[in-house]
């Protein structure tokens, strides 16, 4: 239990580091720094604890995000911005890099391995259809998730 609460505090920290980061590089204004940070570190932090109740990563992912795109409209109305400045910088901590990665090294060890035989290359284009597929997913819950809130409760005004 306290090693969990130990890890669920780094999580959220260097999840904090990495959105504030990126937010300083897309040259997001110093007055929503905070913001950024904030949505980062929530987002990830509850993506953790989801993973940590026993959900799928990709349910996780679509929870976080919600959880993200709702924070940036409430954090848009406070600052008077697009909700995309949080959204985007607050979702990059979630972005399923390593997916990505082992998708594309299996790929590769599949074109460059000749000497393979027809089992072992299909393990490997299975291993990485996979993990393109879950990247995939991972990416789509986190578009779905972030539109979501924006979409529904914010209203646009009737035209006379």
């Amino acid at each position: 239990m306290f090693d969990t609460l130990i890890a669920f505090i780094i999580d959220a920290l260097w999840s904090c580091v990495a959105a504030l980061g990126f937010a300083v590089l897309f040259n997001v204004p110093r007055r929503m720094l905070l913001g950024c940070a904030l949505v980062g570190a929530v987002g990830h932090a509850a993506r953790f604890l989801v993973l940590h109740a026993g959900l799928p990563i990709e349910a996780a992912t679509l929870f976080a995000a919600v959880l993200v795109g709702g924070l940036s409209a409430i954090l848009s109305r406070i600052y008077q911005t697009p909700a995309l400045i949080f959204g985007i910088v607050g979702a990059i901590p979630m972005v399923p890099g390593v997916f990505a990665y082992r998708a594309m090294i299996g790929l590769i060890r599949v074109a460059g391995a000749d000497t393979l035989l027809a089992d072992e290359r299909a393990l490997l284009l299975s291993g990485a259809a996979i993990n393109a597929v879950k990247t995939g997913l991972l990416l789509g819950a986190l578009a779905v998730g972030i539109a979501v809130p924006t979409l529904l409760f914010s209203r646009r005004k009737p035209v006379v």
